[in-house]
């Protein structure tokens, strides 16, 4: 058994452990990462978005004006009670800054003009967009709108990628250490503190590295969006791993875990959200609890488990934004123009995760004409589905309701509300931005089920949230019995953080920055200074 001394120990090396483990070398800090894959976990597979503001220079040279008392005000409402709001103010006032500590690692961003239609991701003319609910109804009643969403600059959906490749290689030129195919199994202790991790890895050079790392890329992406098609590939990766891992030892004063949320432990997401049991698991294998587990087995305590992201995206392209969403019942779920997690957690809390998207014959024409403008390549591909076998057609609105198994005179009911507003002028009864409203007149009318169980050509992926308490201070697990765990932090999805009751593209990633960094700093200064 190999036995090794340092000053900070990260479990995990996405954004938050890169995070953690930059800011603790930069302090002289002598750190060692441990990841379960090759690094890189649920943010290398991300659409590399950071959500930033308070008047960012991406922003200056788009010419929008943004203030740091709008971005909190848009926050507050999308936050909640997850931090406090001494937490909050420090996130926004550190929001600018945060693009530049980015750039300083050699992420690159590109300012300039927003698209002049909503997207849930925009194509390579933009990298500056409004990426969450800043324009929507009621979020822009409270704080004046601008773009926040800033996306890596890379071709397609390379920017989450090349975003950790950037933090990693800044974190190994500064000395940090890293070990892949490691997977931590227990903290050591010693009077109360937490000093060390044990783990079992497997060598680079073992026989089974190379098949293990062939298997392992091949399924990385599909998995994401559809991990019952790799089952097989990834469970003999598993097997490789096992039959190859060596146990090993590591010792430190400080150490942060940033090893994911837990979407992909099963058995939690039933315990803890059991509605959102049908969607599909967003990330890696990697985001099975096991940090979460380590910090309650050292005496810290979870909080808002049950909250879960589920991503119903209806956008690109934007005329799919101009139809009715509807429950089994007819009722209307919520404007259509809302954030696709924001929709996306009404329907499945409120609707039982049953909803359909109802077009007239003028805005169905309207989609495909924008598909070549609007969309990136991945997104194309379920578009392909949605027009060949992902969609119904009838006349009437009662022969559509029927076709569905939607109640008829539910969906008339919500037809009738929403003609009878544009016809008098009051608008849209559920008040969705009036560009986007179509007169819904013409038939043919067209559905498309946009239930989490539809289809596996059409998932709601989702990730989870909730996590360990930390004090906001300084990122420390939180004691069930009051105060803290010594020695030991938690960062990004295995913490309570800035997005643990709402997501929004960008604010997950950015909140694993700013707790990665606030966990890499504590650590570092107070280790360093004794």
């Amino acid at each position: 058994m190999t036995r090794t001394e340092y000053d900070v120990i990260v479990v995990g090396f996405g954004a938050a452990g890169a995070a953690a483990a930059i800011e603790a070398a930069d302090r002289g800090a002598r750190v060692l990462v441990l990841d379960r894959g090759y690094g890189g976990g649920a943010t290398a597979l991300s659409g590399g978005i950071i959500y930033a503001g308070g008047g960012t220079q991406e922003q200056l040279d788009g010419g929008y004006t943004d203030t740091l008392d709008s971005l909190r005000a848009y926050l507050k409402q999308e936050v909640g009670d997850a931090v406090t709001d001494e937490t909050l103010d420090r996130f926004c006032a550190q929001s600018p800054e945060l693009i530049t500590w980015l750039k300083e690692q050699g992420v690159e961003f590109r300012g300039g003009p927003v698209s002049s239609y909503k997207t849930s991701y925009p194509t390579d003319e933009h990298y500056l967009y409004y990426s969450g609910n800043e324009k929507a109804h009621p979020y822009k009643l409270a704080a004046q709108p601008a773009p926040r969403g800033h996306r890596v600059l890379a071709p397609g959906m390379s920017s989450g990628k090349v975003l950790f490749e950037r933090m990693s290689a800044s974190a190994r030129a500064k000395g940090v250490e890293v070990v892949p195919l490691a997977r931590v199994h227990g903290l050591l202790t010693h009077d109360g503190r937490v000093t060390g991790v044990r783990y079992r890895a497997m060598a680079l050079d073992h026989p089974n590295a190379r098949r293990h790392a062939l298997l392992t890329k091949a399924t990385a992406k599909l998995g994401t969006w559809m991990p019952a098609l790799v089952e097989g590939p990834v469970a003999k990766a598993e097997r490789l791993w096992a039959d190859a891992a060596k146990e090993g030892e590591a010792h430190a004063p400080a150490v942060i875990l940033a090893a994911g949320g837990f979407i992909h432990n099963r058995e939690w997401v039933q315990v803890h959200a059991p509605k959102f049991t049908k969607i599909s698991p967003l990330g890696t294998a990697g985001d099975d609890g096991t940090g979460i587990a380590l910090g309650l087995d050292a005496g810290g305590m979870t909080d808002k488990m049950g909250n879960v992201t589920a991503w119903r995206f209806l956008a690109p392209p934007s005329a799919l934004l101009e139809g009715l969403t509807v429950g089994a019942d007819g009722r209307r779920i919520a404007n259509e123009d809302l954030y696709g997690a924001t929709h996306g957690n009404v329907m499945m809390r409120e609707f039982g995760g049953a909803g359909w998207a109802i077009y007239d014959a003028q805005t169905w024409r309207k989609v495909k004409k924008q598909i070549r403008t609007q969309t990136q390549v991945f997104q194309r591909l379920q578009l392909i589905y949605l027009f060949t076998v992902g969609h119904r057609k009838s006349r009437s609105i009662d022969g559509l309701a029927r076709k569905n198994g939607i109640d008829p005179a539910g969906l008339r009911h919500t037809v009738d509300a929403y003609r009878q507003g544009l016809a008098d002028g009051t608008g849209d009864p559920a008040c969705k931005d009036p560009d986007l409203c179509a007169p819904m007149a013409t038939g043919p009318f067209y559905s498309i089920n946009i239930s989490a169980a539809s289809s596996m050509f059409y998932p709601i992926p989702g990730l989870t949230l909730g996590g360990l308490v930390v004090d906001d201070r300084t990122g420390e697990v939180v004691h069930r019995d009051g105060g803290t765990v010594p020695g030991l932090y938690a960062a990004g999805r295995n913490a309570v953080g800035i997005c643990s009751n709402s997501y929004v593209s960008g604010l997950s990633l950015s909140d694993c920055i700013f707790s990665g960094r606030r966990a890499g700093a504590d650590a570092a200064t107070k280790v360093c200074r004794s």
